[in-house]
């Protein structure tokens, strides 16, 4: 039956593929956008906290296809579970070396966590409707609907809502997951005043069942015909899950002291205020101590930690047609991190809180000169709690308007995750308290960029201090800290080619760990390549992309992943991956609605699908996808 389907898919393909337009078609149809009375789509604006801005993009484009997934971002670099919602491996190494303050932990259910980075602001002509719809491998359904208005020139409000529910194909890995996020940004009538907040409210929730049992992994690696129904498969164990919570109350604004009609020279100053809470609990009904170890308790296992942080900072800014944008501010932050009770054992106690207060100062530069621009922005920690830094600078320049370079260096040093510095479960083994070292990284990059040839982007990174979760001699998950440097390097390259009626989007991801290999496991090579057809429609009502995408990575020795902890460790006693995975997607545009249509994981047709994404949890087998996402204007 898979065979007869597979076919059915090629010659229904290649028929596709043999339609021809009737006429040439100008770029504007090629890209997909229509004309009407509407107003024009460059003033529905979408801007970042750091006021870039984009307008709304409508269009049908294989990058949209990519992007097209639970997070809705380009997911290149991350190896997904089996069920939407769950956790994702990484395929690079994805520490962020730009803070200076330690990241709560449970970095497995930060992936879909929206931080104050993630949330756009709008500026609109008209109100607009934004939904996003995709279905699950089992039972349930993702959304997200967003809304936003602007209810006079100065003035606009958004709300919006990401659910998803999900019951998956294998045993007790349902996930159910809702992002809230509203707020506003407003500028005054006189121009001097600009100000953006939100407020962000989550829960992501994911029933746990610690992957496959040794029994039933030696049976899915065998491709047993009657364990194709992956329910049938053993699991660990079925009646643990954790969830995450977070909630965020955010504020940036700012006053112009100068005049606005001073073009010459601009003062202003600023405030940026954050209270968020976060708390994560991973709960059990009984113990399970051939996997976890000994614990305190035998049933109704529950572990919380909750960390509450107040930020506040204040800069001063000005700007000079001749020396350019300079920034010098100071800040503070209030921070509580912790447990509800101390742990005791002979001769060693484990606290229950790390709070206290931190003073930092920033400051940055820009400038730009003709097609020559140069920005550095620079943090520092006035704190022995926490001592951190953090530097970057770099330079760029605009060959055309097709071709351009950037490149330069950062410095960080910081604490690791709140989760290497103390824990504390129901599990003795997951109890600790360390004094680690900060991690020191400095990193060189360079991107190059251009639409006739390529972009590529490479980068060397060197990292003291690496701290990662790995096993001890008795086979615990435990903290460690690198001994030795990590050394680090990451070339990637992307081309897309247009052949008229075809296209072909490519891109390729080389790593080599120079030094460190025993700590930072990641595969050399990782690819993806898609072909496809597109044109339009029905007296160009309709426009279609349709095609093939493989991806492929290479065989290395894959992270783990620990529940409990929600985190990744390190393991280097099973290579895992070394598998292509070929998708068919056929995507159609009509009107403001953009339709996906996808076969995943055409592999598992021909030849049953036996791969992994971590250690004990298999890869995703072959799914019927659909879904939609829909612009919609008063």
């Amino acid at each position: 039956m898979k065979y007869f389907i597979l076919v059915l898919l090629i010659f229904y393909t290649f028929d596709v593929f043999a339609q021809r337009s009737e006429s040439t078609l100008n770029k504007t149809k090629k890209e997909g956008v229509e004309k009407d009375s509407m107003p024009p789509i460059e003033d529905y604006k979408i801007i970042s906290i750091k006021n870039d801005t984009v307008h709304l993009d409508t269009t049908l484009t294989i990058l949209k296809d990519y992007k097209f997934n639970y997070l809705r971002k380009d997911n290149f670099e991350l190896l997904p579970f089996s069920n939407t919602g769950q956790t994702y491996n990484s395929l690079s190494l994805r520490k962020d070396y730009k803070n200076t303050f330690p990241q709560f932990g449970a970095r497995a259910k930060h992936f879909n966590f929206m931080e104050v980075e993630d949330i756009n602001y709008f500026h609109v002509p008209t109100p607009l409707t934004d939904l996003y719809f995709k279905t699950v491998p089992e039972q349930g359904q993702q959304l997200d609907a967003l809304f936003t208005i602007n209810t006079s020139e100065n003035l606009n409000l958004f709300i919006a809502y990401k659910g998803t529910r999900a019951l998956g194909r294998y045993q007790h890995i349902l996930t159910s997951a809702g992002n809230l996020r509203m707020g506003f940004s407003y500028d005054s009538d006189n121009g001097k005043y600009h100000a953006k907040a939100h407020f962000v409210s989550q829960d992501l929730l994911n029933e746990e069942n610690g992957g496959l049992t040794d029994q039933a992994i030696q049976q899915y690696i065998d491709k047993e015909p009657e364990f194709d129904d992956r329910s049938v498969l053993e699991v660990n164990f079925e009646n643990a899950q954790n969830v995450i919570f977070g909630k965020r109350f955010f504020l940036d604004h700012e006053y112009r002291l100068t005049k606005i009609t001073d073009s010459t020279n601009m003062l202003s100053l600023s405030h940026v205020f954050d209270y968020s809470y976060k708390k994560f609990v991973f709960k059990q009904d009984a113990s399970e101590t051939e996997i976890f170890g000994e614990s305190f308790e035998s049933s109704n296992l529950k572990d919380e930690t909750r960390m509450k942080k107040l930020f506040n900072e204040v800069s001063v800014n000005y700007a000079n047609s001749l020396l350019g944008e300079l920034s010098f501010g100071a800040g503070h932050t209030n921070y509580n991190y912790g447990y509800n009770s101390v742990f005791i054992k002979p001769g060693d106690t484990i606290v229950n809180r790390i709070n206290g207060n931190l003073l930092h100062v920033v400051g940055s530069y820009k400038k730009k000169i003709g097609d020559f621009a140069v920005e550095a922005d620079a943090r520092l920690n006035l704190s022995d709690e926490f001592a951190g830094n953090y530097l970057s600078a770099a330079a760029s320049y605009e060959f055309d308007e097709n071709n351009g370079v950037r490149f330069g260096l950062n410095q960080n040093s910081t604490a690791p995750n709140f989760n290497f510095l103390l824990y504390q479960s129901d599990y003795l083994n997951y109890n600790w308290q360390n004094d680690f070292d900060n991690e020191i990284s400095q990193k060189l990059f360079a991107d190059f960029k251009s639409k006739k040839l390529f972009d590529v982007s490479g980068s060397l990174s060197q990292i003291e201090n690496y701290t990662y979760f790995s096993l001890d001699e008795m086979g615990n998950v435990k903290p460690f800290q690198a001994g030795s440097q990590v050394r680090y390097f990451k070339l990637k390259a992307e081309k897309e080619f247009d052949f008229g009626l075809f296209g072909s989007y490519n891109t390729i991801m080389y790593q080599n760990v120079l030094e460190g290999l025993d700590v930072l496991n990641l595969p050399d090579f990782v690819t993806r390549n898609s072909i496809y057809y597109k044109d339009f429609w029905f007296d160009n009502a309709l426009y279609l992309q349709t095609g093939f995408t493989f991806k492929y990575f290479s065989e290395y020795e894959m992270n783990a992943y620990d529940p409990v902890l929600a985190e990744f460790y390190v393991q280097n006693s099973q290579k895992l991956g070394g598998y292509p995975v070929v998708d068919y997607f056929f995507n159609a545009k009509v009107d403001k609605a953009r339709i996906f249509f996808k076969l995943q994981n055409l592999n598992d047709l021909i030849d049953s699908n036996n791969n992994f994404t971590a250690p004990g949890y298999p890869y995703t087998d072959f799914l019927i996808r659909f879904g939609l996402v829909w612009d919609l204007f008063l």
